[in-house]
């Protein structure tokens, strides 16, 4: 038994008999062989070599039990020579029916454990019969019969009583061998329970460990494409204002067209520049930069208020932040994408249209970022792939613990409104003054 379930170890995931799905079933009662090899057929349960080979052993225990107790019957003063055939008899039709324990485990067991009571050479075929039940059915069906047995011993040697030992001895004995029988197929059935408990928990561990790698997979495409558009969509749209300038006035002074030219090759720069922190972030793990530029904070907003004015736009900065310079990196961050969507999408949708930037925040109370604009002075060309920006945006605030809102006013203009967390570092006590 030690060495079959030892077999059917090997065949828990991570092992090589389930890697393949086969490995040696042979080796394996059919219940498991059927349960742990997910490519076995269903359908009615064939017996395996190891089957055959424990039916064989069982029914040649069983007659050897049977022949024992037979020859015993011989001697046995209280047993005449009629009786002593006919227990014969019933012990070998006893033993034959072994063969059906496996189908009709239940069944055999309680015709077997009655049969005991009129047949002492069919005590071995009810003892594997007993064991079979505790083995392969509940525990309910092994309280009955093998209870009915435990209990009808003592009856048992009462009508047939032991030719050398007393009938206390007989009968404490053969409530010993029963309650044995009866454990052991517990144990047997129990073990087996833990092998397929500890293979389902495998299963669901593997089918866990590939859900998490599948959902880190996702949230690093959805990181990789926020900060994308976030940061090359400013890049980009400065990239098409002044090559816009240049197409609609090719007879624009020489010197105007060399400083768009030289905005664009510097707008090209940054966005590959820009383009290498987003995967030396992304690589890193972490806030850090490989490239060894810092990330943008709050106090680079000016610098992108320039830029936006360097461009051609209205725009203007109102900062009213407390000690921006101890506000959370990370808090500081998403305003200045914010602001950077914002001018951004104002950029393509509102062109001509004067922008207003307002920031406010202190620690504790969090940090407000607002961009909005009026209708734009003109028609407005159609720009492909909108929106996208904003669902980013919302995301990054929600991930952030802080909400951001957007839509048109009653007057056709467009407000961003997003508010982040700040929260508020506590300062390290001075011991000498705490004194």
């Amino acid at each position: 038994m030690r060495d079959s379930e030892q077999a059917a170890a090997s065949t828990e995931p991570g092992g090589p008999a389930y890697a393949h799905g086969h490995g040696w079933p042979w080796l394996l009662p059919s219940a498991l062989a059927d349960d742990l090899d997910p490519d076995r057929q269903r359908g009615r349960t064939r017996r395996t070599v190891r089957d055959w080979i424990v039916d064989f052993i069982c029914f040649l225990l069983a007659v050897g039990i049977g022949m024992i107790t037979a020859d015993a019957l011989r001697t046995n003063p209280h047993v005449s020579t009629g009786l002593a055939d006919a227990d014969e008899i019933l012990g070998a039709l006893a033993c034959a029916s072994l063969w059906l324990r496996r189908r009709w485990p239940v069944q055999l067991a309680a015709c077997l454990v009655l049969l005991g009571l009129v047949s002492e050479s069919s005590g071995g075929a009810g003892a594997v019969a007993l064991f079979t039940l505790a083995v392969h059915r509940p525990f309910r069906y092994v309280a009955w019969i093998g209870g009915f047995s435990t209990v009808t011993t003592g009856f048992f040697y009462w009508l047939r009583p032991d030719g050398e030992a007393s009938y206390l001895v007989s009968t404490v004995f053969g409530v010993m061998v029963n309650v044995t029988i009866i454990c052991t197929g517990l144990l047997v059935r129990s073990r087996r329970q833990l092998l397929l408990s500890l293979r389902d928990r495998a299963r669901r561990a593997e089918s866990e460990a590939a859900l998490r790698a599948e959902q880190a997979q996702r949230q690093a495409r959805e990181a990789i494409a926020r900060e994308m558009h976030d940061v090359l969509a400013h890049r980009l749209t400065l990239l098409s204002v002044h090559a816009g300038a240049l197409e609609f006035r090719p007879d624009a002074p020489t010197d105007e067209i060399a400083r768009a030219a030289g905005v664009i090759r510097d707008s090209s720069h940054d966005a590959l520049q820009d383009l290498r922190e987003i995967i030396g972030v992304l690589r890193a793990g972490d806030g850090s930069e490989e490239s060894g530029r810092p990330q943008p904070t709050l106090s680079g907003l000016p610098t992108l208020v320039a830029e936006s004015r360097a461009a051609g736009m209205k725009v203007t900065l109102d900062n009213h932040v407390e000690s921006p310079g101890d506000a959370p990196t990370g808090a500081g961050r998403n305003v200045y994408r914010i602001v950077q969507e914002g001018l951004t999408n104002a950029r393509k949708h509102a062109p001509g249209a004067a922008v207003t930037v307002t920031v406010e925040g202190s620690a504790g109370h969090g940090l407000s970022v607002r961009v909005s604009n009026p209708p734009p002075p003109g028609d407005v060309p159609v720009v492909p792939g909108s929106g996208q920006g904003l669902i980013g945006l919302t995301e990054r605030a929600g991930l952030a613990g802080g909400r951001l809102t957007h839509g048109r006013g009653p007057d056709g203009g467009f407000t961003v409104t997003a508010w982040l967390p700040w929260a508020e570092q506590s300062k390290p006590r001075n011991s000498a003054s705490d004194r």
